[in-house]
């Protein structure tokens, strides 16, 4: 049972502060900025997509931030998770890894977290364990964490506008 109240305890904290980050792209709550402000912020990071961007990811951390909480569809949830952290973490990668200089620490522990509880399942005092889907093969938890990275390398890749740095091309 301790372990149960732990993955409680995890799933809770770190759903709520994902929804929550979400919830500050798309609403003036929790500090945040509203629609004008995320989309600002996703332009100011390179992105294009405008309020299509902004609010799939706000909805997309806010969606995948309660899941997590509440401990239903896990696997899903940490997918989404995943996701939209792979970005944050590939906007932030430039500035090296300690948050103190903007890097990119967060949303990497963000998604060690979200992987774990996609593989390790929501616990017993999950929604997932009322519905009797709680105890998912290995290889959905796997699948899940792969296809969450891997979506949001293909969203970076798709929508990020700035320019990349090429070796000159000119031939000696």
């Amino acid at each position: 049972m301790n372990a149960d109240i732990g993955i409680l305890l995890l799933r809770v904290v770190i759903g709520l502060l994902i929804a929550g980050h979400g919830l500050q792209k798309i609403s003036f709550r929790l500090g945040g900025s509203g629609l004008q402000g995320g989309i600002r912020e996703f332009r100011a990071d390179g992105f294009r997509g405008g309020a299509y961007t902004a609010l799939a990811a706000g909805l997309g951390q806010l969606g995948s931030g309660l899941f997590l909480a509440f401990g239903l569809l896990t696997p899903l949830a940490g997918m989404a998770a995943i996701g939209v952290m792979t970005v944050a973490l590939t906007v932030k990668a430039a500035n090296g890894l300690w948050v103190q200089h903007d890097g990119y620490e967060y949303p990497l522990v963000l998604i060690t977290i979200a992987g774990a509880l996609s593989l390790t399942g929501p616990g017993a005092l999950s929604v997932d364990a009322l519905l009797g889907i709680d105890l998912l093969p290995l290889w959905v938890g796997i699948l899940t964490t792969l296809v969450g990275a891997a979506s949001g390398l293909i969203v970076r890749v798709l929508l990020h506008t700035a320019p990349v740095n090429r070796p000159d091309q000119r031939h000696i």
